[in-house]
């Protein structure tokens, strides 16, 4: 049930062969890792390079200040002008709970709605995390392996020490096409501490919160048109009453500029996102897995060409930070061969 043509290929120096030599049927035995233990960390340089490393802490930043800005904006719209600084110091201080063991879990299952495997999951996922790890040189068991409910060929970028794969991914790729998916998720751990990306997830979970309440309203309102619509109409209807207000009785043009910020925010995580996703491709490339992400993409392409036009979904998803995937493979194809 492979969505790529051709059974795994073996990249040039891995280490994990056992990982290779299994096809992408499900087995009854369950598999057994290579003999030897855990893989030792050999890793001398991060892959992507500075732009992967720049995308993150520019994304970072941006999320972290609409974070600040939306604690301000809703002071400012619920008449709290006089608490605003001591809320900002709360969120700040808060913070700290990135130290706490359990954080991971919290942010991978209740902000970004991922689950862990199932056992049958996890021997499927197992040899495949063995052999990316031995490749990049890093200690398997420090990372827990996390499934996003989705169709998508790659997952969203999470933070601390989670690597995430989609549904359509587990379920269809063969071992050594996982490991191109999974190499793609793991690049933007290699840049740094676990708990630096912890606290920048953390400062920005006030903005991801609302793009997720967004996201929902715009769900809605294509699942049940009336009620989402009306929804949306009404909250637009607000907003702009709120912006017109900004503009009539408030001296300074800093304040509506303030409040027209989440027309814009948008495009900007959208870009920025599409930035990212573009040097983790690059990243893949220089771990070795280049051409097995893009016969993960032809794959992906081709099983969702005609739902992908009936959605209207063949254009990039600026909003959801996404390129298209025809936009994405003339990319990698364009890196492998400078490479």
């Amino acid at each position: 049930m492979s969505g790529v043509e051709g059974g795994p290929d073996q990249p040039e120096g891995s280490k994990g062969s056992g990982a290779h030599n299994r096809g992408d049927g499900a087995s009854d035995a369950t598999p057994q890792l290579p003999g030897g233990g855990p893989p030792q960390p050999t890793r001398t340089h991060s892959p992507g390079g500075g732009g992967l490393l720049l995308s993150e802490i520019v994304s970072s930043a941006v999320w972290a200040l609409s974070s600040f800005f939306i604690i301000y904006w809703l002071c400012q719209l619920f008449g709290a002008e006089d608490a605003i600084w001591v809320l900002i110091a709360i969120w700040l201080v808060s913070g700290a709970i990135v130290l706490w063991p359990g954080i991971d879990f919290v942010l991978s299952r209740y902000l970004f709605g991922l689950r862990q495997p199932t056992m049958v999951e996890e021997q499927r996922l197992m040899p495949s995390w063995y052999s990316i790890a031995s490749r990049s040189g890093v200690d398997m068991n420090k990372y827990s392996i996390w499934i996003q409910g989705a169709e998508g060929a790659t997952a969203g970028a999470t933070a601390g020490n989670t690597v995430t794969v989609t549904n359509w991914a587990m379920y269809t790729l063969p071992p050594s096409h996982l490991e191109a998916v999974m190499a793609f998720d793991l690049a933007s751990h290699l840049h740094s501490r676990s708990w630096l990306s912890r606290v920048a997830l953390w400062y920005a979970v006030p903005a991801r919160l609302v793009a997720l309440g967004i996201r929902q309203l715009l769900k809605l309102s294509r699942t049940i048109p009336a009620v989402g619509c009306t929804i949306v109409g009404f909250l637009l209807m607000a907003y702009i009453g709120i912006l017109l207000f900004s503009l009539v009785f408030y001296d300074s043009l800093a304040v509506p500029l303030l409040y027209l910020s989440p027309v814009l925010l948008p495009f900007l995580f959208g870009g920025l996102a599409h930035w990212n996703e573009r040097m983790a491709d690059r990243a893949v490339v220089e771990m070795g897995y280049g051409r097995k992400m893009l016969e993960v993409l032809y794959g992906w392409q081709a099983q969702h060409q005609e739902e992908t036009r009936r959605m209207g979904m063949t254009q990039p998803d600026w909003l959801g930070g996404r390129s298209s995937v025809s936009e994405r493979i003339r990319a990698l194809e364009n890196y492998i061969q400078r490479s």
